[in-house]
């Protein structure tokens, strides 16, 4: 149909990739673009992609990008005409989209209704049930008292399911497989739903033990037109958040997928939706599936979806705001191969994934046929402790789900990033594994088969990582007295073994290299119980970013970056950063069972659960530190009596600042 578009300037409230892929296609569709910046955003990618953009406060999202009157304010002085949320903070927030409509500003989501009703677990709940949707047999009442939820968890029988009502992510969701936890559980997630949501409210649900997380892709336009674009396996999760999805699922065949797709659209109908939302399933072993939530926004993995059905889903979205009815029929929408998706977090899966922050010192995304990656981040982009951690998507699409898993795993490799950990090996291994392969994965997939993987444990520094951070030092050395490589080894005399001592991590190495004609000899001392490790390699050719050279008669690359006394590799999909410490003035080392509790990485102090003069016991928790949508718990590392406390809840915080002391006790 004709139309005229009722607006022309988009402005995207959000940051990251998603800010970068929505103002990618508006500009193609011919709209202006704005991108809303907090203070610490001002130099990242999606402010440069856009036409104009506008600062709307300090980093701290509840300053900035939670802040709907700024976002208003930004869309009147630059005259954008229409807001598209992104996902995340407001993307699903109906009072903004209720300010956006009484301001004349077209909010690209569905109706504030259909927010309100999706938005709520217990409503929305009540509604699919009604609408015959099939939804997993529970407790969704008013009746909010423990007596009550005790009572009715009984009922449902173990285990049972705790779910926050205006929840998502994981947080208020606790699994309980027996009576005796109930109480305490109940307390935990309500508190934990009244902090993270302001609402605490809970339904109970009957516990799907080991299931495939199915999502559907539906997409409404303004004349009632309803259609699904296919389902997503997102059933690779770690605490309930996404690890891997994938398009078409590998345990769905076309009867399944019909019917799904059926009841998500019925769904969308029931509360008269508009645009592009997710009806997410879950589904058992014998492929009943059952209404789990329904997602009023895009979604994160929604690239794979795109992939295998050749559309452009914003946009869609962008379209159907303007009044377009939807671009394809069911009968027009097929499926053609297979696309999978990674997220790229600044985490470390080695200690308990923890978010990382600091500076990328070199982004280098993967290319090639069938590879997409979606980020919004850039060499020198400073990671901060204020914004989720995932920094880009990794996806690979192919004519089949194998092309498309080597296509991935081979993407992952060649993405480089230096300068901050990032989970590429975890990802790599999981893609890798036999379960993975099969298409056998369900959500116990990284806790069954997978949680006991050496990439999430601390582990040994690399040692060929290790020797080669020794030559890259050796080998700077005599580039900066202005020697020639080709001569680097050239002496008059035996070559000479040099000393270097390095730092991996909490580890201490000391390494001895002796070179003869780019060929090296590295020694690691080891501990007295085991032996002196060795390696030899052979350098072909060293540029300031990689390392050519054979190993075990192989030749291979390793990409690098050293900077000062830092050298940080990448050798496959394994990350290493070393610090030569070797004309480091020798200290002593208190860093282990000091009694010096420090901050794990920047952030702010939520609370303190210790006072001056208190006797702690070792690993008892002292101060809560909440960093990138997370809170982490910072432990004493020894049983003493609290000396002195530096911080108070609310004040942010810089990695390894000192927060309290305890004085260790005399034994």
């Amino acid at each position: 149909m004709s139309l005229k578009c009722n607006f022309s300037k988009v402005l995207v409230a959000n940051r990251g990739e998603i800010a970068v892929r929505v103002i990618r296609t508006a500009k193609s569709l011919g709209f202006k673009t704005v991108a809303v910046y907090s203070e610490a955003d001002a130099n990242t990618p999606h402010v440069k992609a856009a036409d104009e953009a506008v600062c709307i406060g300090a980093a701290s999202v509840s300053e900035s990008y939670l802040v709907m009157n700024k976002i208003i304010d930004a869309a009147k002085l630059t005259g954008a005409d229409a807001i598209h949320p992104g996902y995340g903070f407001l993307s699903e927030n109906a009072d903004f989209a209720r300010i956006c409509h009484k301001e004349a500003i077209e909010f690209i989501g569905p109706p504030t209704d259909a927010i309100s009703l999706m938005g709520n677990k217990r409503l929305s709940k009540i509604a699919m049930i009604k609408a015959d949707v099939p939804c997993i047999p529970g407790y969704e009442g008013e009746d909010q008292d423990e007596a009550t939820l005790m009572s009715e968890a009984k009922r449902i029988g173990f285990p049972v399911m705790i779910k926050a009502s205006a929840g998502g992510g994981g947080r208020g969701m606790r699994l309980v497989h027996e009576e005796s936890e109930l109480a305490a559980q109940i307390k935990t997630a309500r508190s934990e739903a009244e902090n993270a949501f302001g609402n605490d409210e809970l339904i109970l649900e009957k516990a799907v033990i080991k299931p495939r997380h199915i999502e559907i892709q539906v997409f409404a336009d303004k004349y009632g037109n309803v259609v699904y674009l296919g389902e997503r396996d997102c059933s690779i999760q770690r605490r309930h958040q996404k690890v891997v999805e994938e398009a078409p699922s590998p345990f769905v065949d076309e009867v399944l997928r019909q019917r799904m797709g059926e009841a998500a659209c019925q769904a969308a109908r029931s509360c008269q939706y508009v645009g592009a939302g997710t009806v997410e399933f879950l589904v058992d072993a014998d492929k009943n599936f059952y209404f789990l939530e329904m997602n009023t926004r895009l979604q994160v993995e929604h690239p794979v979806t795109e992939l295998v059905t050749g559309t452009d889903l914003v946009a869609w979205q962008l379209n159907v705001a303007a009044g377009a009815t939807l671009p394809l029929t069911q009968e027009d929408i097929t499926i053609t191969g297979h696309a999978i998706e990674v997220r790229l977090y600044a985490e470390d899966p080695r200690q308990n994934f923890m978010p990382q922050t600091g500076q990328i010192k070199r982004w280098t995304p993967a290319r090639g046929d069938g590879i997409r990656i979606d980020s919004g981040i850039k060499t020198g982009q400073t990671i901060t402790p204020h914004y989720d951690p995932m920094l880009a998507k990794v996806i690979a699409y192919g004519s089949n789900r194998e092309e498309a898993r080597r296509r991935l795993a081979r993407a992952i490799e060649e993405s480089t990033l230096l300068g901050v950990a990032v989970n590429s090996e975890f990802l790599s291994h999981v893609i890798q594994h036999d379960t993975f392969i099969d298409g056998k994965a369900t959500t116990a997939f990284i806790e069954e088969d997978f949680g006991q993987h050496s990439t999430m444990s601390i582990a040994p520094a690399d040692k060929l990582a290790t020797a080669l951070a020794s030559v890259i030092l050796y080998n700077q050395r005599h580039i900066d007295a202005g020697y020639s490589p080709a001569l680097s080894g050239w002496q008059n005399s035996n070559p000479t073994p040099w000393p270097y001592e390095l730092r991996c991590g909490d580890a201490r190495l000391e390494v001895t290299l002796s070179e003869d004609d780019q060929h090296f000899v590295i020694n690691e001392d080891s501990s007295a119980d085991q032996p002196t490790a060795t390696i030899e390699l052979k350098v072909i050719k060293q540029t300031k970013q990689q390392v050519t050279f054979i190993y075990n008669g192989i030749r291979q690359r390793c990409e690098y970056l050293l900077e000062g006394d830092e050298v940080y590799l990448r050798v496959g999909t394994g990350y290493h950063h070393y610090t030569d410490l070797t004309h480091e003035v020798a200290v002593g080392d208190d860093s282990a069972g000091s009694g010096k509790i420090a901050a794990s990485m920047d952030g702010a102090i939520i609370d303190v659960l210790a006072k001056i003069g208190d006797i702690v016991e070792k690993g008892q928790t002292l101060v809560m530190l909440e960093a990138m949508k997370m809170e982490h718990p910072l432990k004493s590392d020894v049983s003493g009596t609290v000396e002195s406390i530096a911080v108070q809840a609310g004040d942010q915080v810089k990695i390894r600042q000192l927060l309290v002391t305890v004085t260790p006790d005399e034994e």
